[in-house]
């Protein structure tokens, strides 16, 4: 577990990527879980049967967990997520630590998590990431919307998606710009809020530079 200090209600870029930057996921089921262990694990609040909510993710768009097991992880929640992106070797994300020393133990249940389905789906032993997850302190508002920016913007390297990445199912960017699928488990207003609608932050995605201008990995 990487053991750092992370501020109270500061937010940071966390990330990271497969060991020799080899593939973290193979198919749709391996973004989906991520997905959910990165949205639900926002609590210590324990769930099971991750498979069969995944299972109803990829049938039918929607995790289908209870009203009453949401209700209990969100007002348990020590961390919020506000973005994310998946790529094939790595991931973004834009984490809001809320309680001291909260965000290493967040992520080491993500990454712990994730690496055991990883292996034992694929027959693998050994590390699945690449070292421990990094982090980037986001010192103001300006950094704060460039990093969102840059993150709703990576799936554009993805084959195939670099002309509909809004569309790219495993980011967060869809649910800035149309419907939050995640609801309370993504928190989209610190970034929404400062614009006048959900266009205008389409247009500032569009026209940023943020991804030319950051290379975190």
């Amino acid at each position: 577990m990487r053991y750092e200090n992370f501020a109270v209600h500061e937010h940071y870029h966390v990330f990271g990527r497969g060991t020799n930057k080899e593939k973290i996921f193979i198919d749709d089921q391996d973004k989906a879980r991520f997905v959910f262990l990165i949205t639900h694990f926002q609590s210590p609040i324990k769930v099971y049967n991750v498979s069969w909510y995944t299972d109803s993710f990829i049938k039918k768009g929607f995790f289908g967990i209870k009203e009453g097991k949401i209700d209990e992880i969100l007002k348990h929640r020590s961390t919020k997520l506000v973005a994310f992106a998946l790529m094939e070797n790595h991931f973004h994300l834009l984490i809001q630590n809320l309680e001291d020393g909260i965000l290493s133990v967040y992520m080491h249940r993500v990454l712990t998590a994730y690496s055991k389905y990883f292996n034992a789906k694929y027959k693998k032993k050994g590390h699945v990431f690449e070292g421990p997850f990094k982090a980037v302190h986001t010192k103001n508002n300006d950094q704060l919307l460039h990093l969102a920016s840059y993150i709703h913007k990576n799936p554009r390297e993805i084959e195939g998606w670099d002309s509909s990445y809004d569309k790219y199912p495993y980011s967060s960017y869809q649910d800035y710009i149309g419907l939050n699928r995640w609801g309370n488990f993504l928190s989209t207003d610190i970034i929404l809020k400062q614009f006048k609608d959900q266009t205008k932050y389409k247009d500032f995605v569009s026209t940023s530079t943020a991804k030319e201008g950051l290379n975190y990995l």
